[in-house]
This record gives structure tokens, C-alpha cells and sequence, in this order.
């Protein structure tokens, strides 16, 4: 399952992974981005089942996985993908709506997500669960305290989920990306210098290894996948 799955990083792991026979439930809530995704994967229900979900609504998503599960069965992984950024504002001067902004887009669409998620998991005895904080989580960059403050709680929620499921053969990790080299980004920091940034196929690659059966010594990282932007 890849909540957010048709921005650039979620369509650049699916690529991976639907090359190694995997089903895949995808989400998206822009339909210009669900139909760039259609005109590429030519999708097949049998293969991909793309749905539009509010991951910043908690029961659009645990309906979402009943739905899931009704179609397929079980879960065995999760990359929680949807996110955004807001910046250009010191702690001062951030209003209200941009901190709920950051919180339901980062924080809350992953908690919710991950919530609904671990039963199956658990029940299926084997899972990953892949989240996306922020180098900024760590670092805390000026001016996008908002953000920071989300994404620091993803990584909080991915080390506690991790330690809860310790010993279940379900393990949590947590990418922490600053810059990815995508057309949006592109546009929102145009005189930036992106020759550093990663793309997000190096990303996707990192995030497949850990949605597999290889990561299993992996639980409760914090990786970065910022490279040298």
C-alpha cells in the first residue's frame, strides 16, 4: 500500500516495484496526478487498485482499508507518502492554519494511516511499514518550524511503532529526504541550485529495500536519503 502514491517518489516506487510482481493499492488526491499515473501504468485492477483518499480524514482511511482487504485479503507493507511543505515563516509568525496544514498533511495523514495498518500486519505475521520524515526533523532548518515540528513527529511515530511491534516480524523505518529533485520542487525553488538534489528513483530504491524481505535487521532507523543537497 502506498498512501500518496502518485507524486513523484510514490510514481517512481511503483515503478519498482510493480517490475517485481507486486500488487499495489495506491492513493492520490489530485486527479491530474491519478490520471498521469493511469496514462502510464495503463492500470490493471488485477495488479493496481488506485483509489482517491483524504489520508488527513481518519475514517475515509479506515474505510479505505476495509476496502483493501475486501479486494485482496491482506497487507503486507505500507509507504506512507503523503506530505507536504510550507516554509518562508519563522515560529512568530506562523498562523494557525499553517500549522494545522503541516500537521495534517505530515503527521496526521501517517498516523492514521499507520493506525489502520497494523492489524492487518500483525495478523498476517509479517509487514514493513515505511514513512517519510525530513531531514529537517533532525536539523530543524529556519524558517519552516511547522514542518519541522511535523515531521519530527513522523520519526517519533515511526521509532514508537517500531518498538511496539518489536518481535512480530512487523519492523517500522523511517526515510528522512531534504530536497527531492522533482518538477514541483523545481518550480516552488526555481533559482535553487538542484544538481545535489536526488532524484526520486534513488529515493524509491531505498524505500523498495526496505518494504523487503532483506530489511528485516532493519527496525527503527532514521535513514537519510538526502545524498549532498
Amino acid at each position: 500500500m502506498i498512501t500518496g502514491g502518485t507524486g513523484g517518489l510514490g510514481t517512481a516506487l511503483v515503478r519498482r516495484l510493480i517490475a517485481n510482481d507486486y500488487r499495489i493499492a495506491v492513493t492520490y488526491l489530485l486527479p491530474e496526478e491519478a490520471q498521469a499515473f493511469e496514462s502510464e501504468f495503463e492500470v490493471d485492477e488485477e495488479r493496481i487498485m488506485l483509489t482517491r483518499v483524504d489520508c488527513t480524514n481518519a475514517e475515509a482511511v479506515t474505510t479505505y482499508f476495509k476496502q483493501v482487504i475486501d479486494r485482496w485479503g491482506s497487507i503486507h507493507g505500507l509507504c506512507a507518502l503523503v506530505g507536504g511543505w510550507a516554509g518562508g515563516r519563522d515560529i512568530e509568525e506562523t498562523d494557525d492554519v499553517r500549522f494545522e496544514r503541516m500537521l495534517d498533511l505530515n503527521l496526521r495523514s501517517a498516523f492514521y494511516t499507520v493506525r489502520a495498518v497494523i492489524p492487518h500486519l500483525k495478523e498476517a505475521e509479517w509487514g514493513r511499514i515505511v514513512l517519510v520524515g525530513s531531514r529537517g526533523a533532525i536539523d530543524f532548518f529556519g524558517a519552516q518550524g511547522a514542518f519541522n515540528i511535523a515531521k519530527a513527529g513522523v520519526a517519533a511515530l515511526g521509532r514508537s511503532v517500531a518498538t511496539e511491534l518489536e518481535g512480530t516480524g512487523v519492523t517500522a523505518n523511517v526515510l528522512l529526504p531534504s530536497v527531492i529533485d522533482t518538477p514541483a520542487t523545481r518550480r516552488s525553488l526555481p533559482f535553487a541550485d538542484y544538481v545535489n538534489w536526488p532524484t526520486p528513483d534513488e529515493i524509491a530504491a531505498v524505500a523498495q529495500f526496505l518494504l523487503s524481505d532483506d530489511s528485516g535487521v532493519m527496525n527503527g532507523a532514521m535513514i537519510p536519503v538526502y545524498g549532498r543537497a
